[in-house]
C-alpha cells in the first residue's frame, strides 16, 4: 500500500521533467502555514451556501505587511489635497482665514460692534487683493457680506479697487454677485461711472449668460438717459465705437437713424448679428433685450421680422411677457404667428395661466390670445379651465380680472387704458404692409369684425410707410372667426359664464364694495356686451339680481361698524349704474329692497340710488316708483342730480 503513493509522486516528476530539461523552472506553489498547497485550500463557490455560513467566511490576513489604517490614509489624502490647493491657489491660506471670519460675522445673534470689527478685519486682510480673490466661491461670499455691513468709506475703497476690473468680474460666475451688490449700494456718481465703463462691451456681455445679469441690473437701476446709452450700443457699430454719439435724446430707433443719417440696412444687419446669438442661447428674461427686440421689429424688413417672430413663438415666450416690451412682443407673436406657433405658445402657458393673469403685463397677452386665437377648444382646455379654478381670486384682482372683462365687454375704455388698448392694437409694420387690393379686403373684413384698438404710434413709424395705412391694416391681423362667435364659445359654451354668475352670487357683497370687483359684477349682472348671456342664462341672471336686492334689503343700522350696501362709496355707485342700465334689475331692487323705504335712503351716498330710479329711461320703472320717489323730490327731501 505504501508503494502506490510513491508511484504517483514519480509520475508527477516524470511529467514535469521535459520542462525542466529545456531549462524552464516550474512555478512554486504557495503554501499556507499548515504546509498544504493554497490550491487545495481554495474551495469552489457553493451557490446554496448562506452568507452567515462559517465555512464561507474569509480567513483573517496572516502576515507582517506594513498596511496603514483607514484613518491614516484619510489624513494623508487630506494633507496631499491641502498641499495641492496651496500650490494651485495663490491666496489659499487667506481664503481659509476669511472663511473662518465669515462664519462668525454672518451669524444672526452677533452684536453690531463685533460684526463691524470682523468686517473691518476681513477688509484689511483683503486690501490690494480683492480683484484676485473675488472670483473664489468662498471669498466672493465674504466680500458680499462685508459690502453689506461695512461703512460707506470702506465700501468706497472696495469700489475704487475693483473699478479697473469691472468687465472681468462681471463675467465671472462668483464675482458677478459682488458686482450686483456693489451696484445696489452705489451712489449716483458710482453708478454713472460703472455704466460708463460698460461702453463698448454691452453687446458682448449680453451674449454671456452671467454678464447679461450685470447689464440688466445696471439697466434697471439707471435713469432714462443711462438706459438709452446702454441700449443704443446695440443699434450700430458707430454707436458702439464712439461714446459721444450715445448721448442723443431720441428714444426711438427710427429717430436715431434719421438724426445720425445712418443706413437702415446697416443697422438691421448689426442688430441681427447682436440679437441672433442672444436668442439662440435663450437669454430672454431681460428687459433691455425686450426693448431692443421691439425697436428691431419696428424697422426690420418682412423676412427678418418673420424669422424673429417664428423664433420667439415657443413655450419660452412665457419668460418674456413679464415686462411692458415683453408683453408687446407676446402680442406680436400671437397676432403674426401661424396656428402652429400659437398652439406652442398656449401649451407653454399650461399651469402658469393664473400667474400670468395676475401679472400687470402678462395679462394683456392673455387678453390678446382670447381676442385673436380661433382654436376655442384649445383655449377652453388650457386657459379657461385654469381660470375657472381660481375664479374667486381673480374677480377682485386688479390684473386677474382683465381676461374676464375682455370676454364680457371687449376693448372697453372703462376697463383698459388708452396705452393698453394701443398695445393690444399694435403690430409689426413690415408684416402688415399689403398691396392696395389686400388692404381693401382687410378694410371690408374690418367692418364686420370688432377691432383690437388703435395702433401704437411708436410701432407705426417705418420709413416709406404711412401711419394711416398701417393703422387700418392692424385691425385685420389675427383670427378669422367672427369675434362674437368666438366670445360665445369661450364664455357661454365652455361653462365659464355660468360659473361667473354663481361666483358673483356667492360674493355679491364683497364684489360690490371692491374697487376692482365692482366692474366684474356690473358686467355680469348686465349680461355681458351684446346681451351674450340673455339667450341661455336669463334665469341665472335673475338669481344674481335677487342676491343683490336681498343684500340691499338689510335694515339700516346707525351704530354698525360695517357700511350698508346702499351707503358704501363703491357699491352705491355700482347699484346706481345697474338701475340706469338694466330696467329688470331696477324693478327687482325696488320691489324687494326699496319699496316703502325710499325716505330712509334719501340722504348720503344712498340718495344717488334713489334718484337713479327716476333717472332711468324705462317707462315701466318710472310707473313703478314715481308715486313714492316723486313725493320726496317735491318735499325737498331728495335732490335729483343735474
Amino acid at each position: 500500500m505504501a508503494a502506490k503513493p510513491q508511484k504517483r509522486d514519480d509520475s508527477k516528476k516524470r511529467k514535469h521533467a521535459p520542462a525542466a530539461a529545456r531549462g524552464k523552472s516550474t512555478p512554486k506553489k504557495l503554501k499556507s502555514s499548515t504546509g498544504v498547497p493554497a490550491k487545495v485550500l481554495k474551495k469552489p463557490h457553493n451557490k446554496f451556501s448562506k452568507p452567515g455560513d462559517k465555512k464561507q467566511q474569509p480567513k483573517p490576513h496572516v502576515g507582517n505587511d506594513p498596511v496603514d489604517t483607514k484613518r491614516q490614509r484619510r489624513i494623508q489624502a487630506k494633507e496631499l489635497a491641502e498641499a495641492r490647493k496651496k500650490k494651485r491657489k495663490k491666496h489659499y491660506t487667506l481664503e481659509q482665514e476669511l472663511a473662518s471670519l465669515w462664519e462668525k460675522m454672518r451669524t444672526r445673534n452677533i452684536a453690531k460692534e463685533e460684526r463691524s470689527r470682523l468686517v473691518s478685519d476681513a477688509l484689511k486682510r483683503m486690501k490690494g487683493k480683492i480683484p484676485e480673490i473675488a472670483s473664489s466661491h468662498v471669498s466672493s461670499r465674504v466680500l458680499q457680506t462685508c459690502v453689506k455691513h461695512c461703512t460707506q468709506d470702506e465700501r468706497n475703497a472696495v469700489f475704487v479697487e475693483i473699478r479697473p476690473h469691472f468687465i472681468t468680474l462681471a463675467s465671472n460666475t462668483y464675482a458677478v454677485h459682488l458686482v450686483t451688490k456693489m451696484l445696489d449700494t452705489a451712489s449716483k456718481e458710482q453708478l454713472a461711472e460703472f455704466i460708463s465703463s460698460l461702453h463698448g462691451h454691452v453687446a458682448t456681455l449680453l451674449r454671456h449668460m452671467v454678464g447679461s445679469l450685470v447689464v440688466e441690473h445696471a439697466y434697471q437701476l439707471g435713469n432714462a438717459a443711462q438706459k438709452q446709452t446702454l441700449l443704443m450700443e446695440l443699434y450700430s457699430p458707430e454707436l458702439q465705437l464712439f461714446k459721444d454719439l450715445t448721448s442723443l435724446k431720441e428714444a426711438r430707433i427710427v429717430d436715431v437713424i434719421s438724426t445720425l443719417k445712418l443706413q437702415k440696412a446697416s443697422v438691421i444687419r448689426h442688430m441681427t448679428s447682436v440679437l441672433q446669438p442672444i436668442l439662440e442661447k435663450g437669454i430672454l428674461d431681460h428687459s433691455i433685450i425686450h426693448r431692443a427686440l421691439v425697436e428691431y421689429l419696428t424697422i426690420a424688413d418682412q423676412s427678418s421680422a418673420a424669422d424673429v417672430i417664428q423664433q420667439l413663438s415657443s413655450p419660452d415666450l412665457v419668460r418674456m411677457i413679464h415686462t411692458k416690451d415683453g408683453s408687446r412682443i407676446g402680442i406680436f407673436c400671437i397676432k403674426h404667428g401661424t396656428a402652429k406657433d400659437r398652439k406652442k405658445i398656449i401649451k407653454g402657458m399650461k399651469d402658469k395661466v393664473g400667474k400670468i393673469a395676475r401679472d400687470k403685463c402678462g395679462t394683456l397677452v392673455l387678453v390678446s390670445i382670447l381676442s385673436i386665437v380661433d382654436d376655442t377648444k384649445l383655449l377652453s382646455k388650457v386657459i379657461i379651465r385654469e381660470l375657472e379654478g381660481i375664479l374667486t381670486e381673480l374677480l377682485s384682482d386688479q390684473n386677474g380680472r382683465r381676461p374676464l372683462l375682455q370676454l364680457l365687454h371687449p376693448n372697453s375704455s372703462r376697463h383698459f387704458s388708452s396705452d393698453e388698448l394701443a398695445a393690444l392694437g399694435s403690430s409689426v409694420p413690415s408684416l402688415v404692409t399689403k398691396s392696395p387690393s389686400e388692404v381693401n379686403v382687410a378694410l371690408d373684413e374690418e367692418t364686420e369684425a370688432s377691432g383690437l384698438g388703435e395702433a401704437d404710434k411708436e410701432d407705426s413709424c417705418d420709413a416709406g410707410a404711412s401711419t394711416d395705412a398701417t393703422q387700418s391694416s392692424h385691425l385685420s391681423e389675427g383670427g378669422k372667426k367672427d369675434p362674437l362667435t368666438r366670445r360665445k364659445e369661450l364664455l357661454v359654451n365652455s361653462g365659464l359664464a355660468e360659473k361667473l354668475i354663481d361666483a358673483c352670487c356667492e360674493m355679491a357683497g364683497e364684489l360690490l364694495k371692491s374697487n376692482f370687483g365692482k366692474e366684474v359684477i356690473y358686467e355680469v349682472a348686465m349680461g355681458g356686451a351684446d346681451s351674450i348671456f340673455h339667450a341661455t342664462l336669463d334665469g341665472k341672471l335673475k338669481t344674481l339680481h335677487d342676491a343683490i336686492a336681498s343684500l340691499a334689503a338689510h335694515p339700516k343700522v346707525e351704530e354698525s361698524d360695517k357700511e350698508h350696501l346702499l351707503e358704501h362709496f363703491h357699491s352705491s355707485r355700482t347699484i346706481r349704474k345697474l338701475i340706469l342700465d338694466s330696467p329688470s334689475f331696477a324693478c327687482t331692487l325696488y320691489e324687494k329692497a326699496l319699496k316703502g323705504k325710499c325716505a330712509i335712503w334719501a340722504q348720503g351716498h344712498s340718495a344717488k340710488v334713489i334718484s337713479a330710479l327716476l333717472g332711468t329711461s324705462s317707462s315701466k320703472v318710472h310707473k313703478l316708483v314715481k308715486k313714492e320717489v316723486q313725493s320726496l323730490v317735491d318735499d325737498g327731501i331728495l335732490k335729483l342730480a343735474k
